[in-house]
């Protein structure tokens, strides 16, 4: 490959990268606008963006800054903007790790973000914010947020850009 050719290609991947932390931090911000995007019930619209490394790898790094930004921007505690964007890595990373699954299982690829942050989060809550001490009551309530928005959100998306995949991200 040309300098000229890997220069375009590594271009490509940052921009797309770029663009996923950009659509993921609007995303969270018009959630933050409707009330949703933190504290102990939490729909965050951007959630759903967690099927993308099943496209494209750059995704991965994109959801990882785009929530760190969004966590900045909304005010968060500096555990949730650390802690809260390490969820959402863990969560890329299970997506990237499950996209060679068949067809038919390709929902199984949200779960890693579900899991990741119902687990995560509730820590956040109870430490960073004093939250008493509840748990099992965030892990539900983080829980069903992100099988919402990851979970049935993320798999629809996925279903909407499968038939483009080949043109969008190439």
């Amino acid at each position: 490959m040309k300098a000229s050719s890997r220069s375009r290609a590594l271009t490509l991947r940052l921009t797309r990268g770029a663009a996923v932390a950009a659509l993921y931090t609007v995303l969270t911000l018009l959630s933050a606008m409707l009330g949703l995007s933190s504290g102990v019930i939490q729909f965050r619209l951007s959630e759903l963006l967690c099927v993308l490394p099943l496209f494209i790898p750059e995704a991965i790094g994109g959801l990882f800054i785009g929530c760190a930004v969004s966590n900045l921007i909304t005010g968060c505690a500096v555990w949730d903007i650390i802690f809260g964007s390490i969820a959402t890595l863990l969560g890329a990373l299970g997506a990237y790790a499950l996209r060679r699954i068949p067809e038919g299982f390709k929902w199984t690829a949200t779960l890693p973000t579900v899991l990741s942050n119902a687990v995560i989060v509730p820590f956040v809550l109870m430490y960073a914010y004093g939250v008493e001490d509840a748990y099992a009551f965030l892990f539900l309530t983080v829980g069903v947020g992100e099988i919402v928005c990851a979970g049935v959100g993320g798999y629809l998306f996925y279903r909407m850009l499968k038939p483009y995949s080949a043109t969008l991200f190439r």
